[in-house]
């Protein structure tokens, strides 16, 4: 590669450590940075024309735009835009009722509503609010689940058969589907008001693309009865799916074979105009209205061929015309649908912000998240009230408003009128629509969901931690239900972002020559360890739950085995403090010997000798160890290949647990041997007792041991820790911390820190990480820094083992 085709450049700096970089850079005070709380709430309650002024735009988004409107510029593509997703709104709101088990009107409700509400509130001018599957189908658990059919048999009139009294489990249906809006609404407007519209974000894209395809496969399974015109049991609970599929392959000799013909031929038709609409989209203006034109056709040769009293087929039954009043919800109810009213607000938001944010940075405007939670929520809040179930955007419609030319929500009202007016007036005309056609219309819409299975091989070749979550979250969510299945879900998904924190890559970095860049040595050729100092990195923060794996990966990759170094050290320490009092002892040994030979002078000058049996032993005791033979030895000495120590015992060990070792020196040549010997001590370590080379000896010792650790010593001066990576640290990392500093040192090891934010460096000063052994002269600003202050302070040594061809510039020029 050309050397020219990029820039260079060059830098003449001062090394800089944290002490210096606050004074160069003049960095504020914590207090500065972060007032009190008391001045945060003064300012929140202080009030001004401008303040409330902004508060009104962001709470009312309909009163930045509205003004603003151009019905020049945006009337005619917000009004064909409405009309298209109207006529879309007729047949989906009536076919997704059927999914949330209650009658076809109350998805036209539900259409009309919530649109309105949002059109107020709402931040994104493209989505259209309205009834959606997933949702649907969570709301036809919770109905189902509550409201089974069996508690709604009652006598025919015969004591022989029971049949289901439709109009009482269909009212209480709609209480409880209207509960369930109201309070998912609730949440997610508590949620809106505390600023918690990230929560959104812990639904990753294969959670949610998982999560839609097992919903899928459970609208299939509720929608199969209408489909094949038989009548199965609903089971409820985990493994729910898996009975009802089991029930309804038993029924499937009982087929209705009218029923069947309707649903085969409307999903026929149905695919073949969609493909058709696939392939003009580029040549119309509009698309075809291919699911309201299924719709009309089937009502027309339904009438017509009265197929409910020929052929009994079932349809939907008489659709009141008009609004229905207002009314409040069972609230008694709550308890009971808490945590499917959770569950609806957390993925009807993440469907919403998702599908807002993907048109927002298409057409280059700012979704709000906390704003959308708070107009959901009122949608579905207000929604309930008039019986609605929940709702969320719908990409379908959504892909249709913003395509045929929608620019604001103004579309959502026009949508809503054509609704207004199917209810008003046309509703009695669908009386006699079969349902197979609208369970019909729900399948071939599910196309695009199972698509989705796709993703396998995709994130097989992508991430197979991706494709973990995504496999786990179809088969809880098929295997728990939809409410279980989610919380098991996103479990999942949180647990594989911990256990990754917790296993992450530990790395030797190295320097590019010529460079301030370091990089892994063991993924770049050209990467060089600097003699003397080594430089861990992590890629994840250190926190509690991976700080001791920290500490281990720094002992394996710097080679330093730190426990074992500090106990040989502090045996060494505690073998030469016994060296000390044993010469003190030699000392008065030897003191008192010249005192007896002073005293025995002085008695032959006297007299005559004086021979004590006490004073003899005592002497022959202290000399006895000092006068050793060498003829005697050499019988023991075993010969050694290399010139290394080598110890072995000469005697048994002794009852009072002592025994006598010699060493030996110069390798197999006996006229080189250096001969000394041993006493092992009570407590198990070894002093030297007599050599004719102690100090050199004691040295041989001492390499021995540390080799046997894996690396000397002296190779390493210098351990800089690269935080980089780190967002936080939490107590036990600091403990951490201050133990390797601690134990280091003990070794002689210099410890360092580089690359804090300044977000970590306040977090150690709050946990009084500094003191008067670590200073804020301990971190430096770069990586390089710190190695330039290595090497200035410690030096570079240069080892075999290593390298000696390494361009550092002491002087930071780059």
């Amino acid at each position: 590669m050309d050397s020219h085709k990029f820039g260079k450049f060059r830098v003449e700096r001062q090394v800089l450590n944290e002490e210096s970089l606050e004074e160069v850079a003049h960095k504020k005070s914590y207090y500065e940075t972060h007032p009190p709380f008391t001045n945060k709430l003064k300012d929140s309650l202080r009030c001004s024309v401008p303040r409330l002024k902004r508060w009104a735009l962001s709470k009312f988004p309909v009163l930045y735009w509205l003004p603003k409107y151009s019905v020049w510029d945006y009337g005619m593509p917000d009004l064909i835009s409405g009309i298209s997703v109207g006529i879309m709104h007729l047949p989906q709101g009536m076919a997704y009722a059927l999914l949330a088990s209650l009658p076809p009107v109350f998805g036209l409700y539900s259409s009309l509503y919530p649109p309105l509400i949002y059109l107020f509130f709402g931040t994104s001018r493209h989505i259209s609010i309205g009834t959606f599957t997933v949702l649907s189908i969570m709301v036809g658990s919770v109905t189902e689940t509550l409201a089974p059919d069996t508690a709604f048999l009652i006598n025919n009139g015969t004591n022989i058969t029971m049949e289901v009294n439709i109009t009482a489990r269909d009212l209480y249906r709609v209480q409880v589907a209207a509960a369930t809006t109201v309070l998912g609404g609730l949440i997610q407007v508590m949620l809106g008001v505390i600023k918690f519209g990230f929560v959104g974000t812990y639904l990753a894209e294969p959670l949610v693309r998982a999560y839609t395809t097992a919903a899928a496969v459970h609208a299939v399974i509720g929608q199969i009865k209408y489909i094949f015109g038989i009548s199965p049991t609903r089971f409820s609970g985990p493994l729910s799916l898996v009975y009802t599929f089991g029930h309804i392959c038993t029924l499937l000799p009982q087929t209705h074979l009218p029923t069947l013909l309707v649903s085969a031929v409307s999903i026929v038709c149905l695919v073949v105009a969609k493909e058709l609409n696939s392939f003009l989209r580029p040549k119309l203006p509009v698309p075809i209205p291919v699911e309201l034109i299924t719709i009309v056709s089937a009502t027309v040769i339904s009438s017509y061929s009265h197929l409910s009293n020929n052929y009994t087929i079932s349809v939907v039954g008489e659709i009141p015309s008009g609004l229905s009043p207002p009314c409040v919800p069972d609230v008694s109810l709550f308890r009971q649908v808490i945590g499917d009213a959770f569950a609806l607000a957390i993925v009807g938001y993440a469907i919403s912000i998702s599908l807002g944010k993907t048109f927002a940075l298409k057409h280059g405007y700012k979704v709000d998240s906390n704003q959308e939670l708070l107009a959901l929520g009122l949608s579905n809040m207000v929604g309930g009230f008039f019986e609605c179930f929940a709702i969320c955007s719908s990409m379908s419609r959504s892909l249709i408003q913003e395509s045929t030319g929608g620019k604001t929500q103004m579309a959502s009202l026009a949508s809503a009128v054509i609704v207004l007016v199917t209810i008003m007036k046309l509703g009695p005309l669908f009386q006699e629509l079969p349902k197979a056609v609208l369970a019909s219309i729900v399948l071939v819409n599910l196309k695009s969901m199972f698509k989705q299975l796709f993703d396998i091989a995709t994130l097989w070749k992508k991430s197979k931690i991706d494709l973990l979550v995504w496999l786990v979250t179809l088969i809880s969510t098929l295997l728990l239900n939809l409410d279980m299945g989610l919380a098991a879900s996103i479990a999942f998904a949180l647990l594989s972002v911990i256990v990754r924190t917790q296993m992450p890559t530990y790395s030797i970095l190295g320097n590019i020559r010529g460079t301030d860049v370091y990089v892994d040595i063991e993924t770049h050729n050209q990467a060089r360890e600097i003699p003397g100092i080594t430089i861990f990195h992590s890629s994840a923060t250190v926190y509690f739950a991976n700080s001791d794996l920290y500490l281990e990966a720094l002992k394996e990759k710097s080679g330093l085995d730190i426990s074992k170094m500090i106990i040989y050290k502090r045996r060494q320490e505690a073998k030469q403090r016994r060296r000390e009092r044993r010469a003190e002892r030699r000392a008065k040994r030897q003191a008192k010997k010249e005192k007896r030979q002073a005293q025995r002078a002085a008695e032959q000058l006297a007299g005559a000798p004086v021979f004590s049996v006490e004073e003899e032993a005592g002497q022959w005791r202290d000399m006895g160890l000092d006068n050793v033979s060498a003829g005697e030895n050499e019988e023991q000495i075993t010969e050694r290949e290399n010139g290394t120590v080598f110890v072995m015992p000469t005697t048994p060990r002794t009852p009072d647990g002592q025994c006598r070792w010699e060493y030996l020196k110069g390798g197999a040549d006996p006229e080189n041997i250096s001969l000394g010997w041993l006493s092992e001590l009570p407590d198990g370590d070894t002093t030297t007792l007599g050599s004719s080379s102690e100090d050199t000896l004691s040295q041989d010792l001492e390499r021995v041991s540390l080799g046997s650790l894996g690396k000397w010593t002296w190779d390493i001066h210098s351990i800089i820790l690269d935080l980089s990576t780190a967002n936080f640290i939490d107590i036990v990392a600091m403990k951490t911390m201050q133990n390797i500093f601690q134990d280091f040192s003990e070794i002689d090891v210099d410890i360092y820190l580089a690359g804090c934010q300044t977000s970590v460096v306040e977090q150690l000063e709050r946990g009084c990480f500094f003191s008067e052994f670590i200073t804020k002269k301990h971190l430096f600003a770069t990586v390089h820094d710190a190695v330039l202050f290595c090497l200035n302070h410690r030096g570079a040594r240069t080892f075999t083992r290593y390298e000696p061809s390494l361009d550092i510039c002491i002087s930071t020029k780059l």
